[in-house]
């Protein structure tokens, strides 16, 4: 592989999607250099100020910094750009190791660029562009046999942060020692799921699921379902995103996509499927009245502003039939109730294939022309099958990939339905089947294996012992398992415990599974443990559902003993005698916060949402949260001298604000990850095999903690600046009542208590202030409002 260290990278373009590439590229830790064309209204006046000259960028820098969801890991990681333009600034890219074009889409622009790059470039610099669909062979042509060598496409995908899929599309003349090296660095340092893609029309991601959706398109009105029904059957019920399929076209925009479709239409004239598609009228009413979806404020739906007798917002969607906009209605359909009541996907998916009505028609025929379809692009867009179902998942954030699919309902079952369709399968399914191969992918030893059509042999996915997914573990025997919870042998020693309660709440399943990980770790000889898993969010937090029983019928012994036994149970974290390391992704709410800060490290995905978020339902951390902030400030007095009440108002205010903090980096600016303890790990398919190896190395010189007797707390003195803090959150209109009586019980546990002066307190003697003012919350009728709001609707109550 390519030898080669990327320090500073020059982005060429300024547009939402440059902008989010050098976001993305400074959240990395790298010196971005962003420059775009002069503005075509400059005055004589401004023709020689800098910051006139490079005001399309700065603008665009300046846009990004405001812009929700933020492109930024970290606000200040927007001090590693530099901005400037393309007259002025296009000499500076001989110091950038990597040169990145994203500029619009027009071949005859780009060489125009590449043209002036290889003037300016240092010797071995690579080059890339972000197109997304233009042939890469054809932006070279011209170009020195060094700059062909280091050149190749990297397409990113919308928001670049967010969208883990990064395809690389070598041309015939780019070194294979470059296609390695973008494969590698995208992973390790980007954090992207790489995708090795040929140069055909659309790639992979765009070629397979923009099918998927001009399918779902063309059944939707053979069916004559209306569009909010088919968005319901295409979104969570399946593994999909919410959006579904229509109010995704209208995300990404009628003409975009209709652009993508026609072009795949010209450009792909072998291609079975997308040749039959035509443009529907609605589709040609949408794009003639500039009803382009959320860039124009209607597409086939369309925001009112006016809200129904519930308060919910009044959305208006397209009527494919009269072309006319009406209140959005679901039909009744018997599918959706069943997909409703099934946790599990892949019993979803056999509930599909069983279905009778239009919805499960419309489902089954989309997969089984997704079979077709996927099965007949190897070896035309991919010679593996893993790197469609990886570009599906990690582009469109699918649950998963084609190939996947399949595997739930059974490839021969598969098979023989979509021929009853009338959909035409690749010989080679048949082949694989006819070997005796029934899946396309299956387990051995810990490994996940995908069937390969050319050596018609099954292969290790890519990635070895760095990437480690829990489902290769499913066929051999749990070490530990009650209904919340498996406990895997992962290798070389180390157990991993992982969650599959819904939605991973914290119950009492989970608790008993993580005390009895830790005797087993302990008593067996094990290295250590990890705590991690697969899903989309490692937990929302604790199980409300148990809380507010116990609160609403008074149970207060129970409630009592279920809260010591949370509190107990982060603290056998904690003073294990053996490390314990969290591996985190999405949601780290509330107690799986708690759990966190009390282990012994955590490898966190970059995108790790983490957060004490209890206020919000009325109560304070009461897992061990509250106690640790105050063990941390403590230790922060200690270190920094005279700075105990600005520590602690900053403590306090990040639990009574419910502070979450939107990427890994930001958890540290909170508190919740410390830097002597917790990493970032760019890419979360690695999260837990980081893990394991830092139990390895914890393990090497690991003696467990003595608990804490020396944590200075400050009485009266802090209460009283706590105190004023809460009032000026009331005055500033940031908090009620209610609020303010949770800010105090807060202030209570971090101070201590009522003490008349600074002393040193034990870490036991604050849980039990932490579990009193816990309880005394879960008898205020405000909080019992607010948990109940929270259980029907999903979002806080602020009463």
């Amino acid at each position: 592989m390519l030898n080669k260290h990327i320090n500073k990278v020059a982005v060429l373009g300024s547009g939402l999607m440059g902008t989010g590439i050098a976001a993305h590229l400074a959240g990395c830790g790298l010196e971005v250099l962003m420059l775009d064309i002069l503005p075509n209204d400059l005055g004589e006046s401004d023709a020689k100020k800098p910051e006139a000259r490079n005001r399309i960028a700065g603008n665009a820098l300046k846009a990004a910094m405001k812009a929700k969801p933020a492109p930024f890991h970290d606000p200040k990681f927007a001090s590693r750009i530099t901005i400037g333009n393309f007259e002025d600034d296009f000499p500076k890219i001989k110091d950038c190791d990597w040169i990145i074009e994203v500029v619009i889409e027009r071949l005859d622009i780009k060489k125009q660029i590449f043209e002036k790059v290889e003037q300016y470039r240092s010797e071995g610099a690579l080059v890339t562009s972000n197109t997304s669909g233009i042939p890469i062979h054809l932006m070279t042509e011209g170009r020195s046999e060094d700059f062909k060598k280091h050149f190749l496409g990297t397409h990113f995908f919308n928001p670049a942060r967010y969208m883990r899929l990064l395809e690389i599309i070598p041309t015939p003349d780019t070194d294979p020692d470059v296609t390695a090296f973008f494969l590698h660095y995208g992973d390790i340092i980007l954090g992207k799921q790489t995708v090795l893609c040929k140069d055909t029309p659309a790639f992979i991601a765009n070629r397979v699921g923009v099918y998927a959706m001009a399918k779902i398109f063309q059944l939707t009105e053979e069916l004559g379902l209306s569009i909010a029904t088919v968005d319901a059957l295409t979104g969570p019920a399946i593994g999909r995103p919410k959006t579904g399929t229509f109010r995704l076209g209208d995300l990404v925009g009628m003409d975009t996509a209709v652009h993508v479709i026609n072009g795949m239409r010209e450009n792909c004239p072998d291609d079975e499927q997308i040749g039959t598609f035509t443009t529907p009228p609605y589709l040609k009413f949408l794009i003639d009245n500039k009803f382009l979806g959320n860039k124009t404020g209607k597409g086939f739906y369309q925001k009112t502003g006016e809200k129904d007798e519930k308060g919910r917002p009044v959305i208006l969607a397209l009527d494919l039939k009269t072309l006319e906009y009406s209140p959005s209605k679901k039909d009744k359909l018997p599918v959706l109730d069943t997909l409703k009541q099934i946790d599990e996907l892949p019993r979803r998916m056999k509930a599909i294939f069983k279905g009778t009505d239009s919805g499960a028609e419309l489902l089954q025929r989309s997969f089984l022309g997704l079979f077709a379809y996927a099965s007949n692009r190897v070896p035309e867009i991919s010679d593996t099958l893993y790197a469609i179902d990886d570009a599906l998942r990690a582009g469109f954030a699918w649950e998963k990939g084609p190939f996947e699919y399949w595997d739930m309902i059974g490839v021969a079952e598969g098979l023989a339905a979509a021929e009853t369709r009338g959909e035409k399968i690749a010989p080679w399914v048949q082949e694989m089947l006819d070997a005796g191969k029934t899946s396309f992918y299956r387990s051995e030893g810990g490994k996940r294996l995908c069937y390969n059509p050319t050596s018609r042999k099954y292969e290790p996915l890519p990635g070895g012992n760095s990437i480690i997914i829990l489902d290769a573990f499913r066929d051999q025997k749990p070490v530990y398992q009650n209904a919340e919870v498996t406990l895997h042998d992962i290798g070389d020693g180390v157990l991993c415990l992982e969650f599959h309660s819904k939605m991973n709440a914290i119950g009492e399943g989970i608790l008993r599974g993580l005390n009895e990980s830790v005797r087993i770790a302990e008593e067996e000889g094990w290295k250590g443990l990890v705590i991690g898993n697969n899903a989309q969010n490692f937990t929302v937090g604790a199980n409300l559902m148990m809380i507010a029983m116990m609160a609403y019928q008074q149970e207060w012994d129970e409630l009592n003993m279920a809260v010591n036994l949370f509190q107990q149970t982060s603290m056998r974290l904690r003073y294990s005698s053996v490390p314990v390391v969290m591996a985190t992704q999405g949601y780290v709410f509330g107690g799986g916060c708690e759990f966190a800060m009390h282990c012994d490290a955590v490898m966190a995905a970059a995108e790790s949402y983490i957060g004490l978020v209890e206020v919000g339902v009325g109560l304070i951390p009461g897992g061990g949260g509250t106690k640790e902030f105050a063990v941390r400030g403590s230790d922060e007095y200690s270190r920094e001298g005279d700075v105990q009440i600005p520590t602690l108002i900053e403590k306090f205010k990040t639990i009574a604000m419910a502070q979450v903090a939107t990427s890994a980096h930001e958890a540290f600016n909170y508190g919740y990850l410390q830097h002597q303890k917790d990493a970032v790990v760019p890419n979360v398919a690695r999260n837990i095999a980081e893990a394991k190896n830092k139990v390895l190395e914890l393990a090497e010189t690991f003696v467990r903690p003595i608990p804490r007797k020396d944590i200075q707390v400050l009485g009266r003195t802090g209460l009283g600046a706590l105190f004023i803090a809460a009032h000026s959150l009331k005055l500033g209109k940031y908090a009620s009542e209610h609020d303010i009586k949770i800010a105090q019980k807060i202030a209570w546990v971090l101070c201590g208590g009522d003490l008349t002066s600074p002393q040193a307190v034990s870490e036991q003697y604050l849980l039990d202030l932490e579990r009193e003012a816990f309880l005394s919350l879960c008898g205020e009728q405000k909080t019992l409002q607010r948990v109940q709001h929270m259980l029907e609707t999903g979002k806080p109550l602020r009463n």
